[in-house]
């Protein structure tokens, strides 16, 4: 009875991998993918023709899926009535008391007995048949959801052009103080940038514009790039805000460095549980690329994510805070190794970084789903290449969602306009 089992589910489960394993949309197929700014990509269009693409053969592998599952089912109830009618057939023999049919009852009763057995050690594996039954029913059930909120959204007006605001400033803070009210796309041009170049402003109801130059939200974008590529910037910029993107270590040197005024850069995490905390860093800086886009800040401002940036006792040397602390380390990739250990942290890890030996904290890193991983999913290596805060969730937990951005330090409010001091009333900020 199990072993038919095992064609069906075996068939189910490669079947439901393939489509899993499907390719995306945005693929260089229907989008040619660039460093510059500016251009989001897919457009509405590009996610109206990747639904109309594969959504035919989604929904014919959905309802495979459903056929497949109701087979398992009919089987699985199956095996359950055999088990009743075997219990019940053991019962009967048991209060047989003929004497002519005595020998024949009690050898039928000794097979029933030793089936019966065999039946309680399968009756496991219905039970986790069915759990697998449930639990799918829930992820079909969640894709056809998700087909639906696509095919909504591909009956809006097609859109092959991004709005991006008039306004421009030297940077998001310059652009509210002009006027700007509303988060979005706005260019900027820093005292000494050649040309401007598109940043998302987050700006809030006090008229404060933090200028953002990391997000991660979903892992749709690879962080294992490049020297080049960190140093011009990756991924996509979205009016909605939607996107992953690196914004470049140039621009962040351009921004950082151009005024009198220091700038707070905060950082924002969020948990596979919905949990949200924050690091905030005083006069943030990031060097020319001559100096390796090194990092330095001149103290931890406060936040209820703890300091990671200064580093962190994992208990495996006595030497692990300061072996990890951040703040004055340059910037390595994978094919420009900058950090303080004999091998190389950015490659080992697969994303850049500013790697000391090698840290404490790492957003550029590996995106796992869940949030847990293991030495074991960290590949050859074995190292902690999630995306990290160890002052906050161990070096075995990953976020699902951060940012990195900035903001000059006179904007620094308590929420009604008034500057004040210290890190409590900083706190507040991004709150919107």
């Amino acid at each position: 009875m199990a072993l038919s089992l095992l064609p069906t589910v075996a068939g189910f489960v490669l079947l439901f991998t393939l489509t899993s394993a499907q390719s995306r949309g945005d693929n260089v197929e229907v989008c040619t993918q660039v460093d510059a700014f500016g251009k989001y990509c897919p457009t509405t269009c590009g996610i109206a023709d990747y639904l109309n693409r594969y959504k035919p053969a989604m929904d014919k592998d959905l309802n495979d899926m459903e056929e497949i599952l109701d087979r398992i089912a009919n089987k699985t109830t199956g095996a359950a009535e055999k088990v009743t009618y075997m219990r019940d057939s053991a019962a009967q023999q048991t209060k047989s008391g003929s004497d002519t049919y005595y020998k024949k009852s009690s050898d039928m009763l000794n097979e029933v007995v030793r089936f019966e057995k065999s039946i309680v050690e399968q009756e496991s594996q219905i039970y986790n048949l069915q759990a697998v039954l449930e639990s799918n029913e829930k992820r079909m059930l969640d894709l056809r959801q998700l087909s639906i909120q696509l095919e909504q959204k591909c009956q809006e007006p097609c859109k092959d052009t991004v709005e991006i605001k008039t306004i421009t400033g030297k940077d998001c803070q310059e652009v509210a103080n002009k006027g700007a009210k509303t988060s979005g796309l706005y260019y900027v041009k820093p005292a000494k940038a050649t040309q401007q170049f598109l940043v998302y402003c987050e700006i809030d109801s006090f008229g404060r514009g933090f200028t953002v130059l990391q997000r991660r939200r979903d892992g749709s974008v690879d962080f294992n790039k490049d020297w080049v590529q960190y140093k011009q910037g990756f991924g996509y910029l979205s009016p909605s805000d939607t996107t992953e993107y690196w914004l470049g270590n140039e621009k962040m040197h351009l921004l950082s460095t151009q005024s009198t005024i220091p700038y707070v850069l905060r950082i924002e995490l969020t948990d596979w549980d919905g949990n949200k905390k924050y690091a905030d860093y005083a006069m943030f800086k990031v060097g020319p690329e001559a100096d390796m886009y090194r990092l330095t800040y001149a103290y931890y401002f406060g936040g209820d994510a703890g300091d990671a940036f200064g580093g962190f006792d994992f208990g495996d040397d006595p030497s692990d805070k300061s072996f990890t602390s951040h703040n004055g380390m340059q910037f390595s990739t994978s094919d420009k190794d900058n950090d303080k250990f004999k091998g190389n942290c950015a490659k080992q890890d697969g994303s850049g970084w500013w790697m000391n030996r090698c840290h404490a904290a790492h957003l550029n890193g590996k995106y796992y789903r869940g949030g847990k991983y293991t030495a074991k999913d960290a590949g050859e290596s074995g190292f902690d290449n999630g995306i990290i805060w160890a002052t906050w969730h161990s070096r075995w937990y990953s976020m699902k969602e951060t940012t990195m951005k900035m903001i000059p330090t006179n904007r620094v409010t308590d929420g009604d306009g008034q500057q004040t001091g210290g890190v409590k009333q900083f706190g507040g900020l991004g709150d919107n």
